[in-house]
């Protein structure tokens, strides 16, 4: 019998007997319709550094296609151009977010594009209706920009969820992003230009990938950006038979804890003293600690437990009964639990209240990414249709909700698949066959998603050569994962790729 006959039986059946009916399967969704469109353009002005500078947007979908030529997946990009003498001659940067799971609209309305959400000054959500103002610290005046969403992130979908599925992974991510930079340089010209990425959170995971991936295409990159860096996620992974995070996370506890006052006096009369001992212990005596594990003897473990309580400011009644080794929710919720206050993970300066659930080990939210959320998905929307003049009935993804299956983080260049996914790797491949492609790589101290000191990690573990090496330049900011919410930040975040774009273009 038809499945459909059945189904209406059971359905009659069910009602007769005074029972709800049986729950119906779900219709497949039906494929979206895709066909290739003009971008929207736009011209705009903006004064940067004193000086006006005139620019045009481009905004619209860039296809990926099957072989035989039909879209399966529609990108959503926004493109920044200024016109000058010689296009080819002035710089393109490629930039988009992490999750995986966010749109570009973090970097794009925050830290790079002509306009930007403007926050209060310690990076606090302001209070609604949210609105956008010019930038003065956009990248614009130094390079073109072309803001990418991968797929179900931002307005940008696949023809259907089964093609959806081979685009959530770190492979079939990268292959698509990087499908999509080289359709962009070939319809706009633009292979002659130099090339940069920029990349933030698991961003920088893709940015480093396609620095592999894009090479062995015939794309060689002058510059990364790589802004909140996770490259090998080991450095981020509690879990049993793992003790690297404790340690690399640690002076990432210390810069918090120092920001909320919860350290001794002469720690707290210094960040820069305070991190610097943490650092010292956590890459030295707390690795053997971790290492001893159960054989620590009694006064070994007695003399980490307090330094350990020095450097958080949690009790050491805590951190025994946390085997020494603190996992970041359960810092983020004993911190000061005393006032009744949760801090967060992306930005470990910013707080909300646990009244009701002061008992509990784990946050209820993050505080911080509640700070973000409404502003930037708000301003998003208005500003996509408003000022860019794109209209769609998509709802934009900012983060979550368009990623509809669990992320494949494994990678070719993990030994058989296996492990933690480690994109160092690419990159470094990369630096051995474009030794002229310089990183820069920024950390906020108060980011617990990508702790400072586990960049450096990593960096410091990918084989690098000697003359490589130089290749890199470190920045720190006291401010959290979107260091460019925190006015003084942003700022400073401007000077230093001024000066990064400055220098690595001149030494073409």
């Amino acid at each position: 019998m038809h499945r459909f006959a059945i189904a209406a039986i059971l359905w009659c059946a069910a009602l007769a007997q005074g029972q709800p009916p049986p729950p119906q399967a779900p219709k497949p969704a039906a494929p979206l319709t895709f066909r290739d469109e003009k971008a929207i353009l736009k011209t705009h002005s903006i004064k940067v550094g004193g000086k006006d500078l005139s620019y045009r947007s481009l905004t619209g979908f860039l296809p990926i296609k099957t072989e035989a030529g039909e879209i399966e997946a529609q990108l959503f990009y926004t493109a920044y151009l200024v016109d000058s003498g010689d296009a080819k001659q002035r710089p393109v940067t490629f930039c988009f977010n992490g999750g995986p799971g966010a749109g570009s609209l973090w970097l794009h309305l925050g830290a790079i594009g002509p306009r930007r959400v403007p926050m209060n000054p310690d990076g606090s959500m302001p209070p609604p209706p949210y609105r956008l103002v010019d930038n003065p610290s956009t990248w614009l005046d130094k390079t073109d920009l072309v803001f990418i969403d991968p797929v179900g992130t931002g307005y940008s979908r696949a023809k259907t969820p089964d093609i959806a599925k081979r685009f959530f992974s770190l492979r079939g991510d990268i292959e698509s992003v990087g499908t999509v930079i080289r359709t962009w340089l070939t319809e706009n010209r633009r292979w002659g230009s130099p090339l940069f990425l920029a990349g933030e959170s698991y961003g920088t995971t893709r940015a480093a990938g396609l620095a592999g991936h894009l090479v062995e295409k015939g794309v060689s990159f002058n510059g990364i950006f790589l802004i909140s860096t996770i490259l090998n996620f080991q450095t981020a992974r509690f879990a049993r038979g793992n003790d690297l995070p404790y340690a690399v996370f640690l002076p990432t506890y210390t810069a918090i804890a120092h920001y909320h006052k919860r350290l001794p006096a002469d720690l707290q009369a210094s960040l820069e003293k305070a991190i610097g001992e943490s650092r010292r212990y956590a890459s030295g005596e707390y690795q053997g600690v971790l290492y001893k594990g159960d054989s620590l003897t009694a006064a070994e473990r007695q003399k980490a437990v307090a330094q350990l309580a020095r450097l958080t400011g949690l009790s050491p009644a805590f951190i025994d009964r946390s085997d020494l080794r603190i996992e970041i929710q359960r810092f983020c919720k004993e911190l000061m639990r005393e006032k009744g206050l949760t801090v967060g993970r992306l930005d470990g300066r910013l707080t909300s209240s646990t009244e009701g659930s002061l008992a509990s080990e784990r946050p209820e939210f993050d505080p911080s990414l509640t700070a973000i959320r409404p502003p930037y998905t708000s301003a998003m929307n208005q500003y996509a249709r408003e000022e860019l003049g794109f209209e769609t009935e998509y709802e934009y993804f900012a983060l979550g909700g368009g990623v509809t299956a669990p992320w494949d983080f494994h990678i070719a260049s993990s030994p058989g698949g296996q492990g933690y996914a480690d994109t160092s790797l690419a990159l470094r491949e990369a630096l051995a066959k474009n030794p002229y492609m310089k990183i820069f790589v920024a950390s906020g101290y108060y980011d617990l998603a990508t702790p400072f000191e586990a960049a450096l990690y990593t960096i410091h573990h990918m084989g690098l050569d000697s003359n490589l090496r130089k290749n890199f330049q470190f920045a720190e900011y006291e401010a959290g994962h979107m260091m460019y919410i925190h006015e003084t930040s942003l700022t400073k975040l401007k000077q230093d790729v001024d000066q990064f774009f400055t220098s690595t273009l001149t030494a073409r």
